[in-house]
């Protein structure tokens, strides 16, 4: 609020704390106004590469534009140099030379129209060929399975009939086969489609069915499948690292005529870049809300770290008592680069790019050592990457002091230094990773999925969602088809050849396919 001259207190101490107070207002409605635009405008790329490109031509000194680029930071590309500040296009991925060997190879041999000499009209004899390789695509066709199970009885007593007992189905008294129902599940929970276009797609073949139909079938999937998910979570959580995030999701609120938000956590475990025993999985759990409380029931029985980000309610979880001494934070570095990323787009601040830079320089080492074990990992980062660290930390603490206290930048210090212990918790740990880009990848499908659904008709319909994704998005980080993983995994379960004893055969990082039904389908 503006005062009137004669309002205006005389003492120039008051006057230089007003300007000052001034000065630190339009700073904040200045950078509120350049994020909008960033947000409607702008890239969302956080590269840095990019973001110190998209700077070149604002004026700088030409020392500073000869300058080298900065080692690129956590999922950034190659550096470029400052003079090309064209895009540079990836090398495009493709099968040159030969297809995939286990695809099965269907041959057409093309005979040419006559095999008569056109010169003397001898016959023309065989002396090579050649052979190409083309991917095709068979279309998938709807069909009737008919399960056809002959009676016999005895000509001699007319007493005994044999018949052979009708097989289980997933959908008893339904007219859908397991398979047909692993393929919706798939489209829906591991491809981003909704029931609504698969509705469609069986309406194109000649089948009508309507959508609660599919969406009962999906209930009824998660219900088979919730042994195995909780025994998926279990096997997680015996780990002693997790990585978790949430995500919000609207839900219908029956009786008010409008949606409420309900939250999908995301809990992840991947230990391929040491090469340690924790398998690529994620379990998505469905919750009311994203508090203190729904994540304590989440992780009673976990021991170990929990690799977040700075959300306060994994700080509460960790200081309960409950809980203390039983669960140590590991923060996320990229999270606090994000902030000064968000600083410098608005604001240009030189300083933001320093902190781009110094985090690129840690993401180099990481680069370096990653496929390496826990133990070479350690001697590296406490080599190479502490000095980074405690020089970047001192940067902070000498610049802090000098900046109003309501900039964005202050804040952005502010948010490392809260958290330095568990930002810089993987220098202690070579089983660490400073991020948790692991999770933020896992809930990207949960993230397409909420932008194609747009809500979950009921709280049941958001676990079922939770069930089934977290088994098939699991599938496809072990490298699986997740349509042909559950309509096996389903099969074992309805007929009994898995019982509830060895559902850990069917978690994904130990799933064989199982053969034995094979054959007689073959036969029949």
């Amino acid at each position: 609020m503006v005062l009137p001259p004669e309002k205006l207190p005389r003492d120039p101490d008051q006057l230089i704390e007003i300007i000052l107070d001034l000065r630190s207002e339009v700073e904040t409605l200045r950078t509120s106004v350049a994020t909008l635009k960033m947000m409607i405008f702008g890239p969302r790329s956080e590269r840095s590469v990019l973001i110190v490109a998209e700077q070149l031509s604002l004026g700088l000194d030409g020392d500073e534009t000869n300058a080298a680029m900065p080692a690129p930071a956590n999922d950034d590309g190659a550096a470029v140099q400052p003079a090309q500040t064209r895009k540079v296009r990836r090398k495009a991925q493709r099968n040159i030379g030969a297809l995939p060997e286990h695809l099965p190879r269907v041959e057409q041999t093309i005979e040419p129209k006559t095999t008569v000499c056109p010169c003397c009209a001898g016959r023309l004899h065989r002396i090579g060929e050649t052979v190409s390789e083309t991917l095709d695509r068979v279309a998938a066709v709807l069909r009737v399975l008919r399960t056809i199970r002959p009676k016999y009885a005895c000509r001699a007593c007319e007493e005994a009939v044999v018949q052979a007992p009708a097989p289980p189905r997933l959908i008893e008294s339904g007219m859908a086969s397991t398979a047909l129902v692993a393929w919706v599940a798939a489209a829906k929970y591991a491809w981003g489609s909704t029931l609504y276009r698969q509705a469609l797609i069986l309406a194109g073949q000649g089948v009508s069915i309507d959508r609660q139909t599919l969406a009962r079938w999906m209930k009824r999937t998660a219900w088979m499948l919730q042994g195995l998910y909780l025994a998926q979570i279990a096997a997680m959580h015996a780990h002693p690292r997790l990585f978790c995030d949430e995500t919000p999701v609207r839900v219908l609120d029956p009786g008010r005529g409008r949606t409420k938000i309900c939250q999908f956590w995301a809990h992840a475990t991947d230990d391929r870049s040491w090469k340690g025993p924790a398998p690529p999985a994620v379990a998505y759990i469905f919750a009311g809300g994203r508090g203190k409380k729904e994540i304590a029931g989440q992780l009673a029985g976990f021991e170990g770290v929990l690799q977040v980000d700075g959300y306060a309610a994994y700080t509460a979880l960790a200081g309960d008592k409950t809980h203390a001494g039983k669960i140590q934070l590991a923060f996320c570095l990229v999270h606090a680069r994000r902030n000064f990323v968000k600083v410098h787009k608005t604001t240009n601040s030189p300083f933001a790019k320093e902190v781009i830079e110094r985090i690129g320089a840690v993401y180099a080492i990481e680069k370096k050592i990653r496929g390496l074990d826990a133990a070479q990992r350690r001697i590296v980062r406490q080599a190479e990457t502490k000095p980074l660290m405690e020089a970047l930390k001192a940067r902070f603490e000498e610049t802090k002091d000098g900046i109003s206290r309501g900039s964005t930048l202050v804040k952005a210090i502010d948010y490392a230094l809260e958290r330095w212990a568990g930002l810089t918790l993987f220098l202690e740990d070579g089983r660490l990773e400073p991020d948790t880009n692991t999770v933020e990848r896992s809930i990207r499908p949960i993230s397409i999925g909420k932008k194609n659904s747009l809500f979950c008709g009921d709280e049941g319909g958001g676990q079922t969602w939770a069930i089934i994704a977290s088994l098939l998005n699991t599938a496809k980080m072990n490298g699986l088809d997740p349509e042909s993983y559950l309509t096996d995994v389903l099969e074992r379960m309805v007929s009994g050849r898995t019982t509830n004893d060895r559902l850990h055969e069917l978690l994904a990082w130990n799933w064989k396919p199982d053969c034995l039904a094979q054959p007689a389908k073959a036969a029949a």
